[in-house]
């Protein structure tokens, strides 16, 4: 797999140039026009993961990968992206404007709310497109030509008022889902959901063929839970309407297929990277749940 895009990345990819402050203690923060990065002579954007936040506004019709899932929208869309899953964009028509920043973690000298990484837009599980009308839209434009003024002005501190700027965001977006996005849970089987679905995402995404998935089954997780395995396959049962197993499986294929698709790897380094002890288990696991061969879905 090759290695997260860095900010210096970044630069040379898009902008030929960088920053003389990329590496200040404080971490980093910049904020552009989108039509200023794309174009017929633009460079193409790879699918990969990045060693920074980005939030962006996008006007038009564009289709995003995240993960090994496909996103399309259409209309003015606000994007998070985290640094810990693999993106790429394609815009589908020639109307494509809006704006973004990218920061890095240690941007922020300290946590909003919850935490950058708990925070439903920055969570690998989450859903990072959040539709805007046209009222949140302008609201939206406004807050990042804010930020352009002040990363130009003088101002002491400018940079307080530009995390300020980020936080504003998050909580509009926020607001938009409020269901999805304070996590609030009526009972314990939705908190013990909550819980198994952070443990199976906390072992993602594998980054090496020596990195091993190592909680495969409900017995696994309920043990790092400390709850018996009954309860909690009653639990999620009850409150997902899957078993506890289809889930494991499902996220073990989504990350098989991610693999399989964006690195080199052979089919027995990623087998083993998820768990499987011999390639024919890993081979039978794939088939079962795709009706084909590993090597097949590589080559479709």
């Amino acid at each position: 797999m090759t290695k997260a895009e860095s900010l210096e990345d970044f630069y040379k990819h898009k902008l030929n140039y960088l920053p003389v402050d990329l590496h200040k203690d404080l971490g980093h923060f910049n904020v552009f026009r989108l039509e200023d990065c794309t174009g017929v002579n633009a460079k193409p954007i790879t699918y990969n993961r990045r060693d920074f936040f980005k939030i962006t506004l996008i006007r038009g019709k564009n289709r995003y990968h995240y993960a090994d899932k496909s996103i399309e929208i259409d209309g003015s869309t606000l994007v998070f992206f985290n640094p810990h899953v693999p993106y790429t964009w394609e815009p589908l028509t020639s109307e494509t404007t809006g704006f973004f920043c990218i920061f890095t973690k240690s941007f922020f000298t300290e946590n909003i709310g919850l935490g950058l990484n708990d925070l439903p837009m920055y969570r690998t599980d989450g859903k990072p497109a959040y539709i805007l009308s046209e009222q949140e839209d302008e609201q939206i434009a406004g807050i990042f030509k804010r930020m352009f003024e002040e990363i130009a002005s003088d101002y002491t501190f400018k940079y307080d008022l530009i995390r300020n700027y980020i936080t504003e965001l998050t909580h509009i977006a926020l607001k938009s889902r409020p269901s999805e996005s304070l996590y609030r849970h009526p009972d314990a089987k939705s908190r013990i959901t909550s819980i198994f679905t952070e443990l199976l995402e906390r072992q993602f995404p594998i980054e090496s063929p020596s990195q091993r998935f190592s909680m495969r089954s409900a017995k696994n997780f309920a043990e790092q839970l400390s709850v018996h395995v009954n309860h909690l396959n009653r639990a999620i049962k009850e409150t997902t309407g899957r078993t506890t197993t289809d889930l494991i499986a499902e996220r073990l294929l989504s990350e098989a297929k991610s693999l399989l698709k964006h690195t080199d790897w052979n089919v027995s380094e990623i087998g083993y990277s998820l768990g499987f002890e011999e390639p024919a288990h890993f081979n039978n696991f794939f088939k079962k749940q795709t009706q084909l061969t590993p090597s097949r879905y590589r080559m479709a």
